[in-house]
């Protein structure tokens, strides 16, 4: 289909488009690659005015270690975050993960801030920053503000950034001591009919969740029974708990919490569990 009529601003600076966000307010949308919105508006789900095209600021494509962390800039493409040689030594999860992301084509297209903001519960990128314990950084008139990855995500394609804020960064910290990352699809660049991410540091392990719910989840039923020193396998029994997946061509909400355990076991194996 083709999407409903809009207009279109291109900015070269965050400035600009937090101004721009700021004079359209909702009717407004940000577009980096694209993958996330333009599919929305060709099915007439989404219907912004005006698009503000952010593909061309300066300074927002970078992987760079800070300290015990990891920044990632939001504009920085599935690819680059597959091939940063920073992410593989530090933060080896995000990186692997982002080289399971659709296929080369958008990969080399679409951002990793896209995808987190998009915020759509079977995306890849969003759970690998909720298990490693991510935060975020935003941009708004007011300036830029952290928001934990556990309260970033707070309803189906809904996040805690307001009308006027975008997204400008993703820190993770470095997690070096075991990762995993599973996902059942039919084919390899579809969406997860489930996924399950792993990231073990700081002598924690974050365990999270894709289309098991609303939103990325955090499998906090796991976390707990690990800390408990429960084995791999017990632990995975609860992986689906506090969950709502829901049925579709592809998956019924039974099979989705099945997987869930089956897909926890083998994340939480591979990651040395």
């Amino acid at each position: 289909m083709i999407p409903a009529a809009f207009d279109y601003v291109r900015v070269d600076s965050v400035d600009a488009a937090v101004a721009a966000l700021t004079e359209h307010g909702d009717d407004a949308k940000l577009l980096a690659g694209g993958h996330s919105l333009l599919p929305l508006m060709k099915l007439r789900l989404a219907f912004p005015s005006v698009l503000i095209d952010i593909g061309r600021i300066e300074g927002l494509s970078y992987v760079r270690q800070e300290g015990d962390q990891v920044a990632i800039g939001a504009l920085t493409r599935h690819c680059d975050v597959n091939a940063s040689p920073e992410l593989a030594r530090h933060a080896p999860l995000l990186a692997y993960v982002a080289g399971k992301v659709g296929d080369p084509q958008v990969r080399h297209r679409g951002t990793i801030g896209g995808s987190i903001a998009h915020a759509d519960p079977a995306s890849d990128l969003p759970a690998a920053v909720l298990a490693l314990g991510g935060e975020m950084v935003v941009t708004g008139p007011s300036g830029q503000r952290v928001i934990p990855a556990t309260e970033f995500f707070t309803g189906f394609l809904e996040t805690a950034m307001s009308p006027e804020e975008m997204l400008t960064e993703i820190r993770v910290p470095t997690a070096t001591a075991g990762h995993s990352y599973q996902k059942f699809v039919r084919r390899a660049q579809d969406w997860a009919m489930v996924g399950v991410a792993v990231a073990r540091y700081d002598g924690t392990t974050g365990v999270s969740l894709v289309n098991m719910g609303p939103t990325p989840l955090r499998a906090a039923a796991v976390e707990s029974a690990l800390a408990s020193g429960a084995s791999a396998a017990d632990a995975a029994e609860v992986a689906d708990q506090d969950s709502e997946p829901t049925g579709d061509a592809n998956a019924s909400p039974e099979f989705r919490r099945h997987l869930a355990k089956v897909l926890t076991r083998r994340a939480l194996e591979e990651a040395g569990l």
